[in-house]
């Protein structure tokens, strides 16, 4: 699940897929490409919408974009878009589709007054009724690889903020150190790079520490830009 979903989302998404469908094991005399199973990769953006349209749920493949052909594959990306549910969830139970119900699912399962229409797509959908019932009984084992799974995600995506953070910030840096031309205009876009990426860094809640060390600042210059 993405909160808020980054600039580098879509090439997220696609690095984990590539990963999904590529970690399956097909060595042996007796194996081939062809067993290779269908992988999805389901990215649930939460909060903030990301594609332009109003559709709610996108599922992307390989295909030839000129000739409008699919390669067949067996790897999906698949988005659902919390945010694009409001208009969705007032229509009743019976007129929703297979999408529009695992939307409503992950969208309002916590909310109490939903609560109804919630339990009325887990009895619709026997799909959904086996997701509730696995929340309710998943092992030890199996939250042990969620979270390894989870730290693992975490740290990518914090080392790709920072990365991206400083990349816009040097490009800033470099745009003002050339127009002043001179040691001082140098000097002040490095400076103003700095500041830049913390900047980047501050909106995206990473810890004080995380922020001194990626920019080289001091604490207290970070947390004056903080309070600003």
């Amino acid at each position: 699940m993405s909160l808020n979903p980054e600039p580098f989302e879509p090439v997220r998404l696609e690095f984990y897929a590539g990963k999904l469908f590529t970690g399956q094991d097909i060595r042996g005399t007796d194996k081939s490409f062809d067993d290779l199973q269908q992988s999805y990769q389901i990215a649930i953006l939460a909060k903030e919408r990301f594609f332009p349209d109003e559709v709610f749920f996108h599922t992307f493949e390989y295909y030839d974009p000129i000739r409008r052909m699919s390669l067949n594959g067996r790897s999906r990306i698949i988005t659902l878009e919390l945010s694009k549910l409001e208009k969705v969830i007032e229509k009743p139970i019976k007129e929703m589709d297979l999408h529009e119900y695992w939307g409503i699912y992950f969208r309002y399962l916590t909310d109490k007054t939903k609560r109804e229409k919630i339990n009325e797509i887990i009895a619709r959908e026997e799909g959904i009724a086996m997701a509730s019932e696995v929340l309710m009984t998943i092992s030890k084992d199996e939250i042990e690889r969620a979270r390894l799974m989870s730290e693992y995600k975490y740290e990518l995506d914090t080392q790709s903020r920072i990365v991206t953070a400083k990349r816009q910030g040097r490009a800033e840096g470099r745009a003002e150190g050339r127009t002043e031309g001179r040691q001082e205009g140098r000097a002040e876009g490095e400076t103003t790079k700095a500041f830049t990426i913390a900047s980047n860094l501050i909106s995206l809640n990473l810890p004080l520490e995380t922020i001194v060390t990626a920019t080289g600042l001091t604490r207290e210059e970070i947390e004056n830009l903080r309070k600003k």
